[in-house]
């Protein structure tokens, strides 16, 4: 079996150690070295292992003989465009388990029209998670409220909307608010 482990890594931009810490039980970086090369032969339970430190599907971590890889080309930076130091691949966006969508059908605030925002779920216990960060809250009637949390206290979530000119809102006992993590822009 072919496996993508040192790429799926570096694309996540982990060292070795970090992987093998976070392997439950933990392991060592010499036994996940060994695994992405192959000179340990990878079983089930070792790519079940990798792939939840890694923060991924199992199935990411297999190298299907159908599957393209998008390869970098290039880092940009302050300084322009540079050949990367080594060669690695990009990961395409993945949902995980909760995740809901926005999509934006005109502009407002940094968001253009055609955006799609992936957002996950938080309960209200991890709302802190959302501070100064833009969130979808829901209101009654099957409404919503988008913009950037700005405060939290006794149950009540300070909002400030996106679009120019809006007021803060007030978001009392929200039973759920879904936090930004992935843009998806066409070009």
């Amino acid at each position: 079996m072919i496996t993508r482990i040192r790429e799926v890594r570096r694309a996540k931009k982990m060292t070795l150690q970090d992987v093998a810490d976070r392997c439950d039980p933990p392991t060592t970086p010499q036994t996940i070295g060994r695994l992405e090369t192959g000179t340990r032969t990878v079983s089930v339970g070792w790519l079940n292992r990798i792939a939840k430190a890694l923060g991924v599907e199992a199935a990411d971590l297999v190298k299907l003989p159908d599957q393209e890889d998008i390869p970098i080309a290039a880092m940009l930076g302050a300084d322009g465009a540079d050949a990367p130091r080594r060669e690695g691949v990009v990961l395409p966006p993945r949902p995980e388990p909760g995740m809901v969508a926005v999509c934006v059908t005109s502009a407002v605030g940094d968001y253009r029209s055609g955006d799609e925002i992936w957002l996950r779920r938080l309960s209200p216990d991890a709302f802190g998670q959302a501070m100064n960060r833009d969130c979808l809250f829901p209101r009654s009637a099957g409404r919503f409220v988008f913009g950037r949390m700005i405060g939290k206290e006794d149950g009540k979530l300070h909002v400030l909307p996106l679009g120019a000119g809006q007021r803060q809102m007030v978001i009392s006992n929200a039973p759920w608010i879904a936090v930004t993590v992935k843009l998806v822009r066409p070009l």
